[in-house]
């Protein structure tokens, strides 16, 4: 079986879900980048209740360098590992005011040497904050439906990530990832697929119509 069409999957899933982007909330790059480090493991919308109150409370990356830990972690519990998430919010925070004037840097190499912050989550603040992105957000949704729809028969997230560079437009990188997220939440899921009512259906060679 082929691979689906991307450009074909992009534009009817930019129908499908006009204006998609990252379903957490946030207002700053240093917001986005720890709401992002909350979210491994938790959903977009419990880390939303904690940050609601969190990010009045944490301004700058000063503010959570010079939290006290227990404080913290008590704060970020609801999110689940919070013991280390608190370690790395905090590490990449000192990080920031030692090596970055307290500022978020904007290149891949500066964000990954971050305490925390692997390449998924650089590419959703790149992408998402900056609007630069240099790569792919790879996720548990992405990483399904691009094996679904033959874009990758890869496993591996980095490895994923080469397979879809080499087919998706350098304009739609940052919003390709949006797209798949959406849909993989609300039709194409884990364990059971709505085919019949994806409009992807008649380009995906996983579709079961």
């Amino acid at each position: 079986m082929s691979a689906a069409p991307v450009e074909d999957v992009i534009s009817r899933l930019k129908q499908e879900y006009p204006g998609a982007r990252t379903e957490l909330d946030w207002e700053t790059p240093l917001d986005l980048l720890v709401a992002t480090i909350l979210s491994a493991q938790c959903t977009d919308v419990r880390v939303n209740g904690v940050t609601e109150g969190l990010f009045a409370r944490y301004r700058t990356a000063g503010d959570y360098a010079a939290a006290e830990p227990a404080v913290l972690e008590e704060e970020i519990r609801p999110t689940g590992f919070y013991r280390n998430k608190a370690r790395s919010i905090q590490g990449m925070a000192r990080a920031l005011l030692e090596d970055h004037g307290g500022e978020v840097p904007r290149t891949m190499k500066e964000l990954v040497a971050l305490p925390g912050v692997g390449r998924k989550t650089a590419n959703v603040v790149l992408g998402d904050a900056f609007g630069t992105p240099e790569g792919v957000v790879v996720d548990t949704h992405v990483k399904r439906l691009s094996n679904r729809l033959g874009l990758t028969g890869q496993k591996d997230p980095e490895k994923i990530e080469r397979d879809l560079l080499e087919v998706v437009p350098e304009e739609d990188r940052a919003v390709f990832a949006h797209l798949l997220i959406s849909h993989g939440r609300r039709v194409c899921k884990a364990r059971k697929p709505d085919c019949p009512e994806c409009v992807l259906n008649h380009i995906c060679p996983s579709s079961t119509v």
